[in-house]
């Protein structure tokens, strides 16, 4: 099923076609409005169809209000949630995503975890610690890392992409931000343009909608642009993964492009104040600055770690979630 909270065609139509996924079998079409009124909506759309199907499992992934909403319709009709990226936490209850994953964990019955971390924080919720309770916690390693690992060699490849922005590889930056609490608060919002403005570039700027609706509301783009930002409109997953692969380092907001850095062997730089990522930082390979200058130009002229383990699984996380939906039963 897919909610439609990601509607731009070049945030998910796209990823069906260039990753060669079937089509949804429903479709329901929810977006826009604040998070707790598209949490609504999603939950009342999606009860009659959790109803109809009848399933076994309810299987929702990640942290976002489609996650939740999934969560809530199935566990309101009696049907077992599994949530494939649990036990993820920044501890930051600010961000919706953080109270998403956290009332997601504590609605599953069973717990598909990326790393032993992710799992080490269930453990001290108490989440899965009562025999009576049938909860499983299982760490399968990060479905995204199945992903990465098969579309990033063919991603590196395609320089003309990266040539298609006017840098050369490994002689930029890439950046995105789109967090509500970057881009909604006025005076962070000037705080990032600042930072993206300020680091010794060129920087390619993958400019996401809502983030793009409030630098012209600030009058804030032609800022960037007359700072050299080049500021292109979202990209789809190739030519995103291209342009990370093919990256001197990434600034970003996004939980999920640290890990993508990570995966491609790609320093980040994170402008946020914490990460639900956290094994990327102690790993050296990740620096959270929040939305300080300073700290950014310190971050980016660290040198490049050495060592990169496997954080999240060996690419074969969706095998693993299969095995552990059939152990349950």
């Amino acid at each position: 099923m897919h909610t439609g909270q990601h509607h731009d065609d070049t945030l998910s139509a796209i990823f069906f076609r260039e990753l060669g996924l079937p089509a949804p079998d429903v479709e329901l079409g929810i977006a826009g409005g604040s998070n707790t009124s598209q949490a609504a909506r999603m939950l009342g759309a999606l009860e009659p169809v959790i109803a109809r199907a009848a399933p076994d499992w309810v299987l929702v992934y990640g942290d976002t209000n489609t996650t939740l909403a999934g969560a809530l319709a199935a566990a309101g009709q009696g049907v077992p949630v599994a949530h494939a990226e649990a036990g993820m936490r920044s501890y930051d209850r600010s961000m919706p995503e953080e109270r998403n994953r956290v009332l997601t964990d504590h609605l599953s019955t069973l717990l598909l975890c990326p790393s032993p971390a992710a799992a080490g924080n269930l453990a001290r919720e108490g989440v899965g610690q009562r025999a009576d309770a049938g909860v499983t916690v299982a760490v399968v390693g990060d479905v995204m890392v199945d992903v990465a690992l098969r579309a990033q060699p063919l991603a590196r490849a395609r320089q003309d992409l990266v040539g298609a922005h006017g840098v050369a590889p490994g002689g930029y930056l890439l950046a995105t931000a789109h967090r509500a609490g970057n881009v909604d608060d006025p005076a962070r919002l000037r705080a990032l343009v600042a930072l993206l403005a300020g680091v010794d570039g060129p920087v390619v700027l993958a400019l996401h909608p809502r983030t793009r609706v409030r630098l012209e509301a600030a009058g804030l783009l032609d800022v960037l642009v007359g700072a050299g930002v080049r500021v292109s409109e979202p990209l789809g997953y190739l030519e995103l993964t291209a342009l990370l692969c093919n990256a001197r380092a990434v600034l970003t907001d996004s939980g999920g492009l640290q890990k993508e850095a990570y995966l491609a062997g790609v320093p980040c730089v994170t402008m946020r104040p914490v990460t639900e990522w956290t094994e990327t930082v102690e790993a050296g390979w990740n620096t959270l600055v929040d939305l300080d200058l300073e700290a950014a130009r310190a971050a980016l002229a660290k040198p490049v770690p050495t060592v990169r383990p496997a954080l999240y699984g060996d690419g074969r996380a969706g095998e693993r979630v299969l095995e552990a939906l059939e152990a349950a039963g």
